[in-house]
């Protein structure tokens, strides 16, 4: 009878034992996605809900980079910036649905602020309305565009009247002639909105800056060079890779017409998403290479991206690139002087580091970093999220773990 009742307390007290290590592995998952969530609002929060209130331009500060050119332009736009960019990088999260009580409460918030924050951006009697024209304008309204093909939830909800407004706002930045480097994309991301939701576009302005990469601008190992010349920063992660991605998938949808590119572009993008994953220290930095530095996460804009699109390489996890994104979140959102009193970010990679701006680098520059956010738009059902945290190569390197050797991508 003892050794029955020793049995059974055993057997109990392991059950207890696989309960509390199912419910560690679930606040784990949990966890994780929470802290997206409360960095995403910490981020974007004064910027939506200010524009929404039509108080952006009121009560953005807009500091400028030591080295800036154009000074009395570049305040003017900074705005766009800020909006552009944070709606670039939330667009899926807004698109998706359900979640915990908690983040369906938020995204709602967070629906309702982005519809009237495009209503004011686009109604020029608003004053909050947005500068189109001109060059960094162009920049901007394609991470507009951007946001809007990434979450057809806004879109389909919008005003018919606030359509019209975002279509002719749109139309004005044809006016600008793109740089020849990864501008060409800019002026292919706007012409792909209108692509993706059936309205006129000019499918040349696509054509031309798909072709300049896929026939001219790729260097090797799963990298372009920005336009003539190559230059090792984190723009492949940025604009160019998630641009291409997005801009031929939306295009070839359409006309099935890159089935000369689709194959070799998966390869590449695949490739580049191995390189940023062993980017990610075992701390959650990076190295301080190349311009825009101050875009902080936004240089995991691709790696973010290919798990967005469930087209990681067999080489990576989705919970090994969550556990290394989420490191880079923490690193960079938690360092001291990150935000201002008022909760802006401040010019910096780590905290306020303003002399690592570069000419163009305004405080609407910054919220480029949105775009790490991008796996809030799979939900918490999805292996990203579901999984249990797992070490990326950085920590396994260090840590004496087995880590498979790294290849360069040889395209044939």
């Amino acid at each position: 009878m003892k050794l029955k009742l020793l049995v059974l307390a055993c057997l109990f007290l392991s059950f207890l034992a696989i309960s509390a290590e199912a419910q560690q592995k679930k606040a784990a998952k949990t966890n994780d996605r929470v802290v997206w969530l409360r960095h995403l609002d910490k981020i974007v929060r004064p910027v939506l809900s200010n524009l929404a209130e039509d108080k952006l331009k009121e009560k953005m500060p807009v500091a400028l980079s030591n080295k800036i050119d154009y000074k009395s332009s570049r305040e003017k736009v900074s705005y766009l910036e800020a909006f552009g960019r944070v709606m670039s990088g939330i667009g899926p999260w807004l698109n998706t649905e359900g979640g915990s009580k908690e983040e369906v409460t938020l995204r709602n918030h967070y629906r309702q602020w982005a519809l009237k924050s495009v209503a004011n951006a686009v109604n020029p009697a608003a004053k909050d309305y947005m500068q189109w024209n001109g060059g960094q304008p162009l920049v901007d309204a394609s991470f507009l565009a951007l946001g809007l093909v990434r979450c057809p939830w806004l879109w389909e909800n919008l005003d018919a009247g606030v359509k019209e407004q975002v279509i002719t706002a749109f139309k004005t930045t044809r006016e600008t002639v793109p740089v020849f480097s990864n501008w060409v994309l800019f002026t292919g991301m706007i012409e792909t909105f209108f692509c993706q939701y059936g309205l006129e576009y000019d499918p040349v302005r696509i054509e031309y800056g798909v072709r300049e990469f896929a026939n001219h601008w790729y260097v090797g190992d799963g990298m372009y060079s920005d336009g003539m010349n190559f230059a090792q920063d984190y723009y492949n992660s940025y604009v160019i890779q998630p641009y291409l991605a997005t801009i031929v998938r939306v295009a070839h949808e359409k006309k099935k017409n890159y089935t000369w590119y689709v194959p070799n572009l998966l390869k590449i993008n695949q490739r580049y998403a191995e390189l940023q994953e062993r980017m990610i220290h075992t701390d959650g930095s990076f190295p301080v290479i190349g311009r825009s530095i101050t875009y902080r996460g936004g240089a995991f804009h691709h790696l973010a991206d290919m798990a967005l699109r469930k087209q990681l390489p067999e080489s990576l996890s989705p919970a090994q690139v969550r556990s290394a994104l989420t490191a880079v979140l923490n690193k960079t959102m938690e360092a001291p002087s990150t935000f201002t009193k008022d909760g802006w970010l401040n010019i910096g990679l780590y905290g306020h580091q303003p002399d690592v701006a570069d000419f163009y680098i305004t405080t609407g520059s910054l919220y480029l970093c949105a775009t790490i956010f991008l796996p809030l738009g799979l939900p918490e059902s999805d292996k990203f999220w579901s999984s249990p945290a797992e070490p990326w190569t950085a920590v396994k390197a260090w840590s004496g773990q087995p880590v498979p050797a790294d290849h360069a991508l040889e395209l044939k």
